[in-house]
């Protein structure tokens, strides 16, 4: 179960990344916070291209550092935009590798958490590692 103040603080930390957000094509800015089981948290942004498939989405970006770091255990994300956009079906699968019980938390630019749920309700029927057995 997060506290508010862990949901407060990764909502907070993924607005002020999202300024960092490389986004010239679609001017849309994403920013994402991801909170480890161990307490750590690690930030992402949109990397957009010109060659637009080679673009990374913000949660993807943030749990791919986190994977760098050797980290591999997820308790929550949260995703901002400007208005409270859903991860993309990439990030959706991206995440369900690490924690189909993961939180997500998503917020608007001012920071306003407009949804809260799990990534097993983001993508019901999630193909997993389990599945490869």
């Amino acid at each position: 179960m997060l506290t508010k103040a862990q949901k407060d603080e990764l909502v907070r930390q993924a607005v002020e990344v999202r300024n960092n957000a490389y986004c010239p094509y679609s001017h849309y800015a994403v920013g994402a916070a991801l909170l480890t089981t161990d307490g750590r948290i690690y930030t992402g942004v949109n990397v957009e291209n010109a060659v637009l498939p080679l673009t990374n989405c913000a949660e993807q970006t943030a749990i791919f550092r986190a994977v760098t770091d050797g980290v591999k255990s997820f308790a929550a994300i949260a995703v901002v935009t400007e208005n409270a956009g859903m991860p993309c079906g990439a990030c959706r699968q991206v995440m369900a590798e690490f924690n189909l019980e993961m939180i997500v938390l998503i917020a608007d630019a001012d920071g306003r958490v407009t949804r809260e749920l799990t990534v097993a309700e983001l993508l019901p029927g999630a193909f997993t590692p389990q599945d490869l057995i």
